[in-house]
């Protein structure tokens, strides 16, 4: 292994829940927050809880906040500020997005979308499919084994025609861990299918990657702050020229229109959520990813090595190496004669280590593509705040748990 330069301490040193014992191995169901968001947060409860839009100062003040906080993450993943708006989560911007998009689907129109996905960018288009009575097609690789299946534009390519008008993906698993070359994807939609969309979900991918919507050549991207060290709000990009051309607005009848905000935000981005999001920008923008993404390289190594040790004990869902061209530091596995449940309860009850066991809202994947059990996977979803030492120490504890013999 190389030796790890990343001062992960001083990382550390911003995020105040990591002085508790708990060891955070569930990042990707929600990481830890900034302190500064925190304090962000706060501040602005404290000092300017007002409306936005009106003329006192107080308010003035408000309405600057906020709208730098959507400044800030429009900036971050290259697009205008009139290309994202904000929400609770991405499962309701996704939600409203697929209201907001029905006239785009004339009779005949088809739908792909991947088995591979989490819920939130399934459920909206299998019901606009149904209400609709359109082509709905399943992306369901089962390559390169069965354990590991891989969205590539090879296996999408036959399910694209002139009557495709969307195909919605994840950019890395949830389960998985494993990257989807998005923009090979998105040139071969736009390609094969004139009219054609993608629609990318980017939750598990947005804490480990910088984003660019423009060099991804996304329509539409979706992720949550919440899982980027930030507060809990999500975020959605929607290309302008989709915008003009495939939409309508949801909002009042007397407000223009003009903005993503205006046509999908239905007043759900708090404003004290927003407005902390330049918190999160400027973090990420001083530890520097390249750096940040090496260390996280670090942390998988010595777990995947563990489970690639012991074959014929663990089963490894998804790509099985360290490398961080194919992968983000999301690993999940089933242990033989253990049930997943069963792994993670032990383990928790004798060590200060906090994962999870589940299908985690990728309940087609688990139980169409993987065929697994009720109980899904053990899953340990590490970031770059985490330690060497601490995935040393869930190694030994799950190895005390599934193969004690060795110990």
């Amino acid at each position: 292994m190389a030796v790890d330069t990343y001062d992960v301490a001083a990382a550390r040193k911003h995020f105040p829940a990591l002085n508790s014992s708990q060891v955070f191995f569930d990042n990707a169901g929600g990481s830890q927050t900034l302190g500064d968001v925190v304090d962000s947060v706060r501040q602005y409860l404290l000092d300017t809880n007002v409306q936005l839009g009106a003329t006192y100062k107080t308010s003035k003040s408000s309405t600057q906040l906020y709208n730098e906080g959507c400044q800030a993450g429009a900036a971050y993943v290259n697009a205008q500020p009139d290309e994202v708006v904000f929400g609770s989560s991405t499962t309701q911007l996704f939600r409203n997005l697929s209201s907001a998009l029905r006239p785009h689907f004339p009779p005949g129109s088809e739908i792909v979308c991947s088995s591979l996905d989490h819920e939130a960018n399934i459920a909206s288009w299998v019901m606009i499919a149904e209400d609709m009575s359109l082509t709905l097609k399943w992306w369901t690789p089962r390559a390169p084994t069965s354990s590991n299946p891989q969205l590539t534009p090879d296996t999408l390519e036959p399910l694209l025609t002139e009557q495709t008008r969307l195909v919605t993906c994840t950019h890395a698993s949830n389960i998985l861990g494993t990257i989807t070359p998005i923009r090979q994807v998105a040139d071969m939609i736009h390609a094969k299918s004139p009219r054609g969309l993608l629609c990318v979900d980017g939750v598990a991918l947005a804490p480990h990657r910088a984003l660019d919507m423009q060099a991804l050549g996304v329509d539409i991207y979706g992720f949550s702050w919440y899982k980027v060290y930030g507060p809990h709000v999500a975020q959605l990009y929607v290309r302008r020229s989709v915008q003009d051309k495939c939409m309508r607005s949801l909002g009042h009848y007397f407000k223009s229109g003009q903005t993503l905000e205006d046509k999908l935000g239905l007043a759900g981005a708090s404003y004290e959520l927003v407005q902390a999001v330049p918190q999160v920008v400027e973090y990420l923008r001083q530890q520097g990813w390249d750096k940040m993404t090496a260390h996280e390289e670090h942390l998988q190594e010595v777990l995947l090595d563990y489970l690639n040790s012991k074959p014929a004990l663990y089963r490894i869902l998804g790509v099985p190496t360290k490398d961080s061209e194919k992968r983000v530091p999301v690993i999940s596995f089933q242990a033989q004669g253990h049930s997943s449940k069963a792994v993670v309860e032990k383990v928790e009850n004798q060590t200060d280590f906090g994962f999870r066991w589940g299908h985690f809202y990728s309940k087609r994947l688990c139980d169409d593509v993987l065929a697994l059990d009720d109980e899904g996977v053990v899953r340990v979803s590490m970031c770059h705040y985490n330690t060497l030492e601490e995935v040393h120490g869930l190694v030994r504890a799950v190895d005390q748990v599934c193969d004690p013999k060795d110990l």
